[in-house]
């Protein structure tokens, strides 16, 4: 019903045409009868064809009743099919136009020409739907485009990062072949250097593996219910080596009994990369704050480090993959880390942000504390794919 209703005004159109052409071909056919049925018709022709021939009245009479009246109904009959073939040529060829119009507005959509597609005022949802066809592919051939850029980004920074320790790796050991004599502390030394660089190599495949995992089409979230603080408190012990190095602390400063139904593995994932960027950027001798508290249905959890100040211009770029803020560091990451934290926290309806002001850098995030019923499968479509700083 909604179609015949779009289509109204063509179908008006259709009839209105259609009755225009019998109305004409109707008085077209009344006014050839009256005229060959009427005396004037004769006297006409008999005229001309004593002007033409040469003959006298008689002659160009009995011609005419010879030639004219005795088949009058077959001529009568051939007018008849004349004017209607006329007339209907006519009307096929106006309609025709509209399936010509179609016809290049398809061409224009396979062919991709810039611009809108215009039809007809009474082709008017043809139009619309013709358009939304070329909106729909213009903007899969730019996801196309997009994913094409992403995968030869994925391999340009895959082969930047793993060739550094790699090259490091091979020249420790060509040098442990070619030099039989070398001292056993300076053999120690390049057989340690050596296997810090293959670790080094592992660390960076498991995160491009990580990354991978987590633009999978679809995940599964476990939810269990957890007590936030207590994952708070484990994750700053576990990095208390790594903070003792940089003469960091770190301050807890959560609520008691901070309850969050989420899936407790992969949260874990999300705060030690947030604490893991932290340290990396800090300034040596300062303070790590971790907070969290409840904002209604929603809890807030906070990481904030005294570092250099982010570029206003860079804090929308931090959650790309493979971004570093730091370019000097190169060998600190893949820049995958906050990606795969913005991943994460996707899939559990969550937003991660940051901010940075005056040597602060703040990255909050914000998920829904899960008292009402979850799904437990997570769609990761509109998951972005980003990466850390």
């Amino acid at each position: 019903m909604k179609n015949r209703d779009c289509f109204g005004p063509f179908r008006r159109k259709v009839f209105l045409r259609t009755t225009a052409v019998l109305g004409a071909a109707a008085a077209v056919i009344y006014l050839l009868c009256a005229v060959l049925l009427r005396g004037r018709f004769t006297n006409g022709m008999v005229a001309l064809f004593q002007n033409i021939l040469g003959m006298d009245y008689d002659e160009a009479l009995l011609f005419y009743e010879r030639t004219i009246r005795s088949h009058r109904d077959a001529i009568i009959l051939l007018f008849l099919l004349l004017v209607f073939a006329g007339l209907f040529y006519g009307y096929l060829r106006w309609l025709t136009r509209y399936f010509a119009s179609i016809s290049r507005g398809m061409d224009a959509l396979l062919q991709d020409v810039p611009g809108e597609i215009s039809l007809p005022p009474e082709l008017l949802p043809i139009e619309r739907k013709m358009n939304l066809a070329k909106h729909t592919f213009d903007r899969q051939k730019s996801d196309m485009l997009l994913a094409e850029q992403k995968k030869n980004d994925l391999v340009m920074y895959l082969a930047h990062d793993l060739k550094t320790p790699l090259a490091s790796a091979i020249g420790c050991l060509n040098l442990l072949r070619d030099e039989g004599q070398l001292p056993e502390e300076l053999r120690e030394k390049y057989l340690s250097i050596a296997l810090a660089k293959a670790e080094r190599l592992e660390d960076l495949i498991n995160e491009f593996l990580e990354i991978a995992r987590y633009s999978l089409p679809t995940i599964t979230l476990q939810y269990r219910e957890i007590n936030l603080k207590r994952l708070l408190e484990q994750l700053a012990y576990e990095f208390q080596p790594v903070l003792d190095r940089k003469r960091l602390t770190c301050r807890l400063a959560a609520g008691e009994d901070l309850l969050l139904k989420c899936d407790g593995d992969k949260m874990q994932r999300v705060f030690d990369n947030l604490l893991r960027n932290a340290v990396l950027y800090s300034y040596d001798g300062t303070e790590i704050t971790l907070g969290a508290e409840r904002c209604g249905e929603s809890v807030r959890v906070t990481v904030s480090n005294c570092g250099g100040t982010i570029p206003r211009e860079n804090l929308g770029r931090i959650f790309e993959q493979f971004y570093r803020l730091d370019t000097g560091r190169g060998s600190d990451g893949a820049g995958l880390g906050l990606a795969i934290a913005k991943q994460i926290v996707t899939l559990h309806k969550g937003t991660i942000a940051a901010e940075s002001e005056d040597g602060l850098t703040v990255f909050t995030v914000t998920l829904p504390t899960g008292e009402q019923e979850r799904p437990e499968r997570t769609e990761t479509g509109s998951a972005s794919e980003e990466g850390s700083s």
